[in-house]
């Protein structure tokens, strides 16, 4: 392989790793403004018996109850999930668009729906586990009114590790994976809608501000999130480890798991009791994911800017 060859590729790499450093971190900074609103999301989906209110109710009863620190509750695991899941996920992307569309290629949203597919998958099989254990630790301690739900005692992030694999197997630490793999959809969604749309905006050279990609981010983000919300739901149902899972195991009995949680759902709440929580996930998903694609876009151009790389984006 030639000097230039080997050059190309280690710069390819290099900006690969800046746009999965540049995601990890937007994304991490962004949930950390917005993490009270996960809160009010997560315990409305899971406590079945807690009424629907309004998410600054919500937010106030439970800094009224439980201090309010317990806003912040699990903030650790899950940022340390969430910087591990999207740096995954943007170099799988990136990587896969340099290969897909290459440096002065023109992508178009098929080709961007796929690579998010794909992407989604991976960072799926590698980070559930973390998603399984930061679901438990962000609802250790919660006051649920369903009387059903047991709390949890662990320790931290390696000792909720371990007693899940001791008490309930390794296989636990992948509960809720087919709807993961189905809600790969959503990030495939909203990176589509998201590629396309900054596309259209930087039609002939125009600059793209940042209220712009804030913008883009926040519709492309609310198209997606509203179409997944009732897998959103039973996924962090499973995650949390409680539901009494019934028959057999493997493919098909998560199939049946899942199509048990949603009939059961409509069934005790009726269609609407599938989007319980549905406003503080808008508020919470459309607003981090707008704030990430900003910090992200922002990080990207100045870190190749101090390169000397003059990294035009192609639309």
């Amino acid at each position: 392989m030639s000097d230039n060859g080997a050059s190309a590729i280690n710069l390819l790499s290099y900006e690969t790793l800046v746009h999965a450093v540049a995601g990890a971190v937007g994304s991490m900074t962004a949930m950390s403004v917005f993490f009270p609103l996960d809160t009010a999301r997560i315990r409305l989906q899971v406590d079945e018996n807690r009424k629907s209110k309004s998410t600054a109710i919500l937010l106030a009863e439970i800094a009224k109850e439980e201090g309010l620190l317990s806003l912040y509750r699990g903030w650790f695991p899950v940022i340390s999930s969430l910087c591990c899941s999207n740096f995954v996920y943007f170099y799988t992307f990136n990587t896969l668009k340099k290969v897909m569309v290459g440096n002065q290629g023109r992508s178009r949203p098929g080709k961007d729906l796929l690579m998010g597919f794909i992407s989604g998958s991976v960072n799926v099989l590698l980070t559930t586990p973390m998603w399984v254990v930061n679901t438990r630790l962000k609802l250790q301690g919660a006051k649920f009114r369903n009387e059903d739900l047991q709390q949890t005692h662990y320790r931290g992030i390696f000792d909720a590790f371990s007693q899940i694999i001791a008490r309930e197997g390794v296989g636990t630490l992948w509960n809720g994976t087919l709807p993961s793999l189905v809600l790969v959809f959503n990030p495939a969604v909203v990176f589509m809608f998201y590629e396309a749309m900054k596309r259209r905006a930087g039609r002939g050279g125009r600059k793209i501000t940042s209220a712009e990609i804030f913008l883009i981010g926040a519709v492309a983000k609310a198209i997606a999130t509203t179409a997944t919300y009732p897998l959103q739901t039973v996924q962090a149902i499973l995650r949390f480890g409680q539901h009494k899972a019934e028959g057999k195991g493997g493919l098909l009995g998560s199939l049946r798991n899942i199509v048990y949680l949603l009939m059961d759902r409509i069934k005790r709440h009726g269609v609407l009791g599938l989007y319980k929580g549905l406003e503080a996930k808008l508020l919470q998903t459309v607003l981090t994911a707008a704030l990430m694609f900003v910090v992200y876009e922002k990080i990207t151009a100045a870190t190749f800017k101090v390169m000397g790389i003059n990294k035009k984006l192609k639309h």
